[in-house]
């Protein structure tokens, strides 16, 4: 399996997390300062290169009630737009609460999560990414003999 790039899309920054080669573990990786969408876009494309993705995954807010709101139609928007300008496909991960867990996370570390903004959104990216990574990987089965 190849690495897969996260993207957590907010309207002052994109948190980004990169997956290892295996496929297996996420880790945050930076955090896009949004400027313009060409530069954003540059941006995550020279990712790719760099680090040879073969996937992005960006997170979707959806509602509680299970609809998209005013962010999750900037962020489907976004998405068409990348889709046009990326090498790989594009997938969608529903990113309910991860900011959230992003915060408990670095605060159970000793960070402040209100100081550092940008950590949110990455880590909140890894935590995306691997709820992706974790469903897309086959069951494991219990059909082998016990090691001896």
């Amino acid at each position: 399996m190849a690495r897969t790039l996260s993207l957590d899309y907010g309207d002052k920054r994109i948190g980004v997390a990169l997956s290892d080669p295996t496929g297996l573990l996420a880790s945050p990786l930076t955090t896009i300062t949004r400027s313009n969408l060409r530069k954003d876009l540059d941006t995550i494309v020279g990712m790719v290169t760099e680090h040879e993705v073969e996937a992005i995954v960006v997170g979707l807010p959806v509602s509680l009630n299970g609809t998209i709101g005013s962010q999750g139609q900037r962020t489907l928007d976004f998405c068409d737009v990348l889709k046009e300008a990326s090498p790989v496909p594009i997938h969608m991960c529903n990113e309910q609460f991860t900011s959230a867990e992003a915060e408990r996370r670095i605060r159970e570390s000793g960070g402040e999560p209100s100081k550092d903004r940008a950590r949110v959104d990455a880590v909140a990216a890894a935590i995306i990414l691997q709820e992706w990574l974790d469903a897309a990987r086959p069951p494991v089965t219990h059909d082998e003999p016990p090691l001896a």
